[in-house]
């Protein structure tokens, strides 16, 4: 996944679990380009306590993905989806789009 793209969905998925200021940090350099140094006179924290809020930011949305697995589990909703549209469209075998449903449905449960 593409840095940005990666990070997007990771926040999509668990940026509530982080703390409301870490979110409008976060928010403001990753989402709204500010840079380290506007952030800091922002939020009255050095370039450095920035720097190391969205890093451990990152992480701790890294490691919310590695044990809830949520945007693995979008994606790989999104794809079999993708799957069955295009069975549909292509009017392809009626019981590949029921396997491809179940396993949707196994997916989500």
């Amino acid at each position: 996944m593409e840095n940005i793209v990666e990070k997007t969905l990771l926040y999509d998925f668990y940026g509530e679990l982080l703390t409301e200021r870490r979110q409008e940090i976060y928010e403001s350099v990753v989402f709204n380009d500010m840079s380290l140094s506007e952030a800091a006179e922002e939020f009255g924290i050095s370039r450095q306590g920035i720097s190391d809020m969205i890093h451990r930011c990152d992480e701790a949305l890294k490691e919310y993905e590695s044990k809830l697995h949520m945007v693995a589990s979008a994606e790989r909703v999104r794809k079999l989806a993708a799957e069955i549209l295009n069975e549909a469209e292509n009017g392809n075998d009626p019981a590949r789009v029921s396997a491809l449903a179940k396993e949707i449905m196994t997916e989500t449960e």
